[in-house]
């Protein structure tokens, strides 16, 4: 699998050679172990030799105490090395190389002040206050007129009756965090225009809201998980605490809301880079937890995530994305040398073509592109990385509803609290969403 994001390749026949050896011998290994897993009835399998314990994912437990913001851990102490054991996918059809058809990742961003917006903030009544730009005070309404271009191919066209049909008597869901329920809101925005108001509701806000069209016998929803495993931080209002705990090898609570959707998104990224997480592991019974860094969590939260897609998901049936990383852009000193700020009054995109920020962080591509590679083509990627790092001005900066009380030394230094993280609506997830409608 090719996402593009490594900025550039170096070639070392004879090094690679070596690695290349080296590799095949690691899979191997990993795959005999795995298989080791299948057959033995024990919860984990230990190698001594290696001192690593692998952990098989989504085991049930009815006994088991479900993760909320009350949640505490007894006592905590170092990481024990515990791995989360899963099957690489039995798929020979590998995901198509992008070479092969048109690779709408890389493009470039185009004015066009004719063909977008494709809705107006205004006629959207399902609308966020945290990505109503235009109605929290911004000026200028550039952000809302760029068009993506992809090298030597077109992106398929927005046709909002054509998406329609396509889920007709199905139930798209999308499942992660705060990006990913900008990304839902852009989607219900895209579609909501062409349903009569007595023929669509939207439930209210919980940690799976649902807006239903009767007409079209169809849902878009949205599920609230922003570490895809269970979490102290499930609560989709009350999540900001002290210590971040998760279940590192369960999916299971979401899963269980999730599993018989039709079309599923999926991201996971921004939540993992605030700090150690703290894991709970299914089969301790004392409330003893353990400290890891984000990122190691992570993959251990993806590996989890991706036991339930190889062991569940059948592609001819169920169609699952992942979406890469939104970057943010939280220094201009990277895109204006000299400078010291954010994203605050930025109005056009970055024009130096392959540009790479901080916002975009390298180590969680590969973790990301490390596990999508070896579940096939049951997971296909929204590449929104490289795209999304060109638009420094499509962040709200300040103009959103802030549901703090800012101080009067905030107000007058407005980067610092400048929110350079999520996107204004309509603006750029209105084309991951284009992404997700040209691959369906």
């Amino acid at each position: 699998m090719m996402l593009r994001w490594n900025r550039k390749k170096t070639h070392f026949p004879l090094i690679a050679i070596l690695s290349l050896v080296f590799i095949v011998f690691t899979i191997l290994y990993n795959e005999s172990s795995i298989r080791q897993i299948q057959e033995n009835p024990d919860h984990v399998l230990h190698h001594q030799e290696a001192s690593v314990t692998f952990v098989k994912a989504n085991r049930i437990n009815p006994a088991q105490e479900v993760l909320d913001r009350f949640s505490k851990c007894n006592s905590t102490r170092d990481y024990s090395g515990r791995k989360i054991a899963w099957v690489d996918c039995n798929d020979v059809q590998r995901r198509r190389v992008a070479s092969e058809r048109c690779d709408v990742a890389s493009g470039k961003w185009v004015f066009d002040n004719t063909s977008y917006p494709l809705y107006k903030e205004s006629d959207c009544p399902y609308m966020s206050d945290q990505l109503a730009c235009h109605k929290h005070g911004r000026p200028d309404r550039g952000y809302q007129y760029w068009r993506w271009q992809p090298h030597g191919c077109n992106l398929k066209r927005w046709n909002v009756i054509e998406m329609w049909e396509k889920l007709r008597g199905k139930r798209l869901m999308f499942v992660g965090d705060s990006l990913n329920r900008g990304q839902w809101i852009s989607m219900v925005c895209l579609l909501q225009s062409v349903i009569p108001a007595n023929k669509r509701s939207m439930s209210p806000n919980a940690p799976l809201t649902i807006f239903r069209s009767e007409e079209y016998n169809a849902t878009v929803e949205f599920l609230w998980a922003p570490l895809l495993v269970e979490s102290n931080s499930d609560d989709p209002v009350n999540h900001r605490l002290d210590e971040r705990i998760i279940r590192p090898d369960s999916v299971l609570k979401h899963a269980s809301k999730w599993e018989h959707a039709d079309i599923l998104v999926f991201n996971t990224y921004l939540w993992w880079r605030q700090g150690p997480v703290k894991l709970l592991w299914s089969a301790e019974k004392n409330g003893i937890c353990e400290e890891l860094d984000g990122l190691e969590a992570m993959e251990l939260a993806m590996g989890a995530w991706a036991d339930w897609v190889a062991s569940k998901v059948d592609p001819l049936k169920k169609r699952v994305f992942f979406v890469t990383m939104s970057p943010t852009h939280l220094w201009n000193r990277e895109w204006k040398h000299g400078s010291e700020g954010n994203c605050y009054d930025e109005k056009t995109p970055i024009d130096f073509e392959g540009y790479w920020g901080s916002g975009s962080d390298l180590p969680t591509m590969r973790v990301v592109e490390k596990v999508l590679s070896r579940l096939g083509s049951k997971v296909s990627v929204l590449n929104i990385t490289q795209l999304s790092e060109y638009r420094k001005d499509g962040h709200p900066s300040i103009y959103r509803k802030f549901w703090e009380t800012l101080k009067p030394e905030q107000l007058s230094n407005p980067p610092s609290y400048s929110d350079c993280i999520h996107w204004c609506l309509p603006g750029v997830p209105d084309v991951w969403n284009e992404l997700l409608f040209h691959s369906l």
